[in-house]
């Protein structure tokens, strides 16, 4: 392929587009959202602690005495679906809250 093509095809639809500042180009709001951010998954670490310490309780109830490598299990399966799941869903939040959605649907 032709790089001079490809290089003044994205030169000219970089040159197009408008210059669009978000909120997160301001410190302040930038600040506020992560740490809402920050403080949603704090929130979400507690609920997740909880939720593999029940997970546990329960298995050990189930099957009797748990070998270690059950309650790691345990603790990645149930705390890292959790936990990334609730990543995610704060990045959406995140991304809602700052206008950047907003953004996307002011293409021409």
């Amino acid at each position: 392929m032709n790089d001079g093509i490809e290089d003044s095809i994205f030169r000219r639809q970089w040159e197009a587009m408008p210059d669009q500042r978000t909120a997160l180009d301001d410190p302040d709001h930038a600040a506020f959202a992560w740490a809402r951010y920050r403080r949603i998954m704090r929130w979400m670490a507690l609920a997740t602690a909880l939720l593999v310490a029940v997970a546990i309780a329960v298995l050990d109830y189930a099957y009797g005495p748990l070998d270690w490598i059950t309650i790691l299990a345990a603790i990645g399966g149930f705390g890292g679906t959790a936990l990334m799941a609730s990543a995610l869903m704060g990045l959406v939040f995140l991304s809602s809250g700052t206008g950047h959605d907003e953004n996307v649907k002011n293409i021409d």
